[in-house]
């Protein structure tokens, strides 16, 4: 099933999305689906980031070729670091070029969304706390990464954190395609079999440590192939089996 969150004259409300068709829930999807009854055609609802998270975790260098591109060592542990929620953009919207930016990159993520609050899961138990995946856009500043020596700022500047059109219940995390296309061209592409950490490993290590809540995102690392964007551009985030994010870049 797909789930994600509309605006309509009425409000935002989060929605079952079937068949170009918005069907309105009463509250959130993640522990009970209660519908409405009220139901549009997707084409006359304004889509909006399909969660709303408390938390963004973020994780570097989980694919083997990303690691080889950067001429880093593959980790032992996952490398966390969180992006602000200021920082969410809504499918379809403008990535803002800071002027402090001479760089900015796209960086194609498979994420999951958090179904119930955890913490200290098993591994063995993590599919049950993820609620569905989604494709995720981790803007990054390159040069200010560089400079910085740390990636709050970097990763952190609003909008830079586009995510969506959805949430898929129904996907298989393993061997999922990923790719960016940029301005119509395949600009990246990787496929999750070339993870180092899985999403249920991932789910397991971040909530040893913090407690994860319901509409949480935690993305997954990108493949090799980041690159610049510049004003003007489209940029699309494409995932096999969920959709495609696509987004434009302004000034």
């Amino acid at each position: 099933m797909r789930f994600g969150r509309v605006r309509i004259q009425q409000g935002d409300f989060y929605a079952e999305l079937s068949g170009g068709q918005a069907k309105l829930l009463v509250g959130t999807p993640y522990e009970t689906v209660a519908y409405t009854g009220e139901e549009l055609a997707l084409e006359a609802c304004t889509l909006l980031a399909p969660a709303k998270p408390k938390n963004i975790v973020a994780v570097g260098l989980n694919y083997q070729s990303h690691a080889t591109e950067i001429a880093m060592t593959i980790p032992k542990e996952p490398l966390i670091f969180s992006k602000f929620i200021s920082s969410i953009l809504v499918p379809g919207g403008v990535i803002v070029k800071p002027p402090q930016c001479e760089r900015l990159d796209y960086e194609a993520e498979l994420a999951f969304v958090v179904g119930k609050k955890c913490r200290n899961v098993r591994k063995e138990n993590a599919a049950e706390y993820i609620f569905g995946y989604t494709c995720l856009n981790d803007v990054t500043a390159r040069d200010l990464q560089k400079t910085d020596g740390q990636w709050a700022r970097c990763k952190g500047f609003d909008t830079f954190c586009p995510f969506g059109p959805w949430i898929e219940t129904e996907f298989d995390p393993t061997g999922a395609h990923v790719r960016a296309i940029l301005n119509g061209k395949t600009v990246q592409e990787g496929n999750t079999s070339d993870f180092i950490f899985d999403a249920y490993t991932l789910l397991a290590y971040i909530s040893s440590f913090m407690t994860l809540m319901p509409g949480d995102v935690v993305t997954m690392g990108t493949p090799g192939g980041i690159g610049p964007m510049q004003p003007g551009d489209e940029i699309s985030i494409v995932i096999d089996g969920i959709g495609e994010l696509r987004n434009t870049v302004g000034k």
